[in-house]
């Protein structure tokens, strides 16, 4: 090529390849092009679609870099901010979002605050004001946010439709009351290990959050047949984990299989059902595409006849490990029943 030739290549070929590729690779790996050369550093930094996503994960001084990030121009209208795991992030940092950001986030849809453990009520107060728009709010494993939070949340984010609180101990069936209250579109829930919860909670969100399609509990085995009755009173629910329900019967089950748009169901540890409550499950629940029947020794090779007859077309993933009632099977045998199996366990 001559001089000329290399010139087109380098002001505009390059950036524009660069612009198409970027689109499909990770935000780390975009930021990484724009040392290519000046002209695709200019070419990417003035595409917005390329910066409506913060992402700082199991990054060091993460606080320090969000508040930088957000003080670009670039990231006025970011949509996706994601701290998982991420170090150095406390309550300061997230205030001074309030203070110095505000317009940045004015957009911002996701938050992700998972194992920032040094968030508590009040950091949650100060970035909630800024992000009149959340939809997804997620903030696994924070032992040091309370109800107060959860206040502060449905005060200021009215439109949020999918909530983390997995391993959150200091959420109460308080905030449950505040979240049937305040979000009748809640689509996603976690609730694992919070371990304050009782039925009153519960059945606040099963009677009023119609709209929920997952529903996690795991790890919950407070709850009573009361609770596990009205989770049918969910009709959109597609996602459901039970595990360590050890209240829930054959009765609770059969209640549940009422949720006939179900294709996720983990019933780990649920000890007191039997083939009585799976084969409910089984005929009513027939897009079912993962089940999970581990350590239950009430059922036997009669609910995988009944979950064949009506689930063999849509079962993908089948969990039957410690289930001693049901006989070892090699893989051809369980594929005659199950011909769509990807991922079996079967006791040895």
């Amino acid at each position: 090529m001559d001089e000329t030739e290399v010139e087109l290549r380098n002001r505009v070929t390059l950036p524009r390849v660069f612009q198409i590729v970027s689109t499909v690779l990770p935000q780390r790996d975009v930021v990484t092009l724009l040392l290519v050369s000046p002209w695709c550093c200019r070419t990417l930094a003035s595409d917005a679609s390329l910066w409506q996503v913060l992402d700082l994960h199991e990054m060091n001084k993460a606080g320090e870099r969000l508040t930088a990030a957000l003080a670009l121009s670039r990231y006025h209208h970011v949509k996706q901010i994601n701290l998982e795991f991420a170090q150095d992030v406390e309550d300061k940092h997230l205030s001074l979002l309030t203070s110095k950001c505000m317009e940045s986030l004015q957009d911002l849809e996701a938050l992700n605050l998972n194992g920032c453990q040094k968030i508590s009520d009040h950091g949650i107060a100060a970035v909630t004001i800024a992000c009149p728009n959340l939809k997804s709010f997620s903030i696994y494993w924070n032992v040091r946010v309370t109800d107060l939070a959860i206040k502060h949340l449905v005060n200021n984010c009215r439109k949020i439709t999918n909530l983390n609180l997995s391993g959150c101990k200091g959420i109460s069936d308080q905030s449950l009351h505040l979240l049937s209250d305040n979000y009748k579109e809640l689509e996603t829930l976690n609730l694992t290990r919070c371990i304050k919860l009782t039925d009153d909670g519960l059945q606040q969100i099963t009677l009023k959050c119609s709209s929920l399609q997952s529903l996690n509990l795991y790890a919950l085995p407070s709850f009573t047949e009361n609770s596990y009755r009205k989770i049918s009173l969910l009709p959109n629910l597609r996602f459901l984990d039970l595990c360590g329900s050890q209240n829930l019967s054959d009765e609770g089950l059969t209640s549940i299989a009422k949720c006939r748009k179900l294709v996720s169901l983990n019933l780990t540890w649920c000890v007191r059902v039997t083939d009585i409550g799976v084969i409910a499950v089984a005929q009513s629940c027939t897009s079912l595409e993962l089940l999970s029947l581990f350590g239950i020794i009430g059922v036997t090779d009669k609910c995988l006849e009944v979950l064949s007859t009506f689930c063999s077309s849509t079962l993908t993933t089948l969990d039957v490990n410690g289930c001693t009632g049901i006989k070892r099977r090699s893989r051809q045998k369980l594929l005659q029943l199950f011909p769509n199996l990807n991922c079996f366990k079967v006791h040895s």
